[in-house]
């Protein structure tokens, strides 16, 4: 049932889009808000095209210049658009696309633009049966344990379908059938150009329903039905079910990568476009956005969120890294609980630690800061090593500088590195120390004022700030303001 296109077979999608979705409440149109990462209209094409469709045509309405210059963008050529100008009904959205099917066009596949479940081998089914139908048309059909709202499927005594009821018209009878329409067909292109110029729109709401294209197909020989799971034809019309299918599609994305070697737990978000390799393994809470991609072996703990993120081989991020538009070399270690900002390049066998921050940086292989530091506009030499606390004073207030610090070197702990500055090759930065200037290969660098103890004063100290605190009491004087005052008097 699920053979491919015959050689003398031409397939177009006909998908409509052209809705308002008012229920979205949105300023964005339905089609595009994402879903694991991409429009929902996306899905749809994409489902059509691995099914067999030559190319699309979306008929487009509201903001449809938003939605032609995505579809434009993600499917290049083989989708076009036909516009309908005014509401008048799924027939007439329909009637809009015909003229843009190609002369060598002999199956229509009618989809719509926000049902983002719908799977590749549902359609193939419905398309293999369509070539069996005596009608030449075909449907998707589901069962479901409260049909209300929604127009069944009606048959006669031979049990072939005959039309299409919707639920306000139903009789009592009919509104007791669960068998429903989710609106999914595959028709040969003259049968549905006869039957959508004849559609008329005498009903309740004044509109063309492609609802009556199924009666009129029903007419020329039998329909043929393919069921399939009702919660994969869901349409979705505001964001309360969106978020209650997303979850769906997450899981889809998550088992395929199972299925291709990777070790996932459960609670990993994987969106659309990521990748993941082999005998990598995802944690509890990853969040995996964007192009992001993990390599092989690769190891991903609790809680990270990676975001265009290009992670090698071997690499292992501890629980709670923030990783964004960032690259981590092969056998790199990164966290917990660090923040790679875009542009950071974190190269083979290099550490970043607890609560260290980056930005358009580049550690070299076997460069590490371990601990409580941020690092931005620089370049870190092989085998260098960060103390903690140590910052890369990059911004002057008007324009960003950058940090050099060569291969080897050692950058104490507290230490200030004032851009635009260079650090030789070997070169020691003494703890504490501020620099504003290069530092030589193999030289040291150390810049704090000397350190003065005054014996047996702390006691001294403490009586004089313990009297002023009392008398300060008394005259709502803060014991921080007046520690603060005595300390400027020595």
């Amino acid at each position: 049932m699920n053979q491919q296109p015959t050689h003398s077979e031409q397939i177009t999608a006909i998908i409509l889009a052209a809705g308002q979705g008012k229920r979205m409440r949105s300023s964005l149109p339905k089609v595009l808000h994402p879903m694991c990462g991409q429009p929902l209209i996306d899905w749809v094409v994409e489902a059509a095209l691995a099914a067999g469709a030559h190319d699309a045509v979306v008929v487009v309405g509201h903001q449809r210049a938003l939605v032609q210059q995505h579809l434009k963008q993600r499917f290049g050529q083989r989708v076009r658009f036909a516009v309908q100008h005014h509401q008048r009904g799924t027939g007439h959205a329909a009637r809009c696309a015909l003229p843009l099917l190609a002369t060598t066009c002999t199956t229509a596949l009618l989809l719509y633009g926000d049902t983002p479940l719908v799977q590749k081998n549902q359609l193939r089914a419905m398309l293999a049966a369509r070539r069996d139908a005596p009608s030449g048309f075909a449907m998707l059909t589901c069962n479901v344990a409260d049909p209300c709202g929604y127009g069944r499927i009606v048959r006669n005594h031979d049990n072939h379908i005959v039309g299409i009821v919707e639920h306000r018209d139903c009789t009592p009878a009919q509104r007791h059938i669960d068998e429903i329409n989710p609106g999914m067909y595959a028709c040969a292109v003259p049968l549905l150009t006869r039957s959508l110029a004849a559609l008329t729109d005498d009903n309740d709401q004044g509109e063309l329903y492609l609802t009556d294209v199924v009666a009129m197909a029903a007419k020329h020989g039998r329909i043929a039905a393919v069921e399939a799971d009702a919660s994969t034809l869901m349409g979705i019309n505001d964001r309360a079910q969106l978020a209650h299918c997303e979850p769906q599609l997450h899981r889809r994305i998550a088992n395929h990568w199972r299925r291709e070697g990777a070790t996932i737990r459960a609670g990993v978000i994987i969106d659309a476009a990521v990748v993941v390799e082999a005998d990598a393994l995802l944690e509890h809470g990853v969040v995996l956005r964007g192009n992001t991609r993990i390599g092989a072996g690769a190891r991903i703990d609790v809680g990270c969120v990676l975001d265009d993120v290009t992670v090698a081989a071997g690499a292992y991020l501890r629980p709670y890294s923030v990783c964004a538009r960032s690259r981590i070399g092969e056998g790199a270690k990164v966290g917990p609980f660090s923040h790679l900002r875009p542009g950071s390049d974190i190269g083979p066998d290099a550490k970043v630690g607890n609560f260290v921050e980056t930005k358009q940086v580049t550690l070299r292989r076997g460069a590490k800061a371990s601990h409580l530091s941020y690092l931005g506009d620089g370049d870190v030499g092989a085998g260098a090593n960060i103390g903690a606390g140590t910052i890369f004073c990059n911004y002057d207030g008007f324009q960003k500088h950058r940090t050099e610090i060569g291969a080897g070197a050692f950058i104490g702990s507290g230490s200030q590195l004032v851009a635009p500055v260079r650090i030789g090759e070997g070169a020691y930065v003494a703890t504490g120390t501020t620099v504003t200037k290069d530092v030589p290969a193999d030289g040291l660098a150390i810049a704090r004022t000397r350190q003065t103890n005054k014996e047996g004063y702390a006691s001294r100290l403490r009586g004089r700030l313990q009297a002023r605190a009392a008398a300060n009491e008394h005259a709502g004087v803060s014991s921080t303001t007046a520690a603060g005052d005595e300390a400027r008097h020595e």
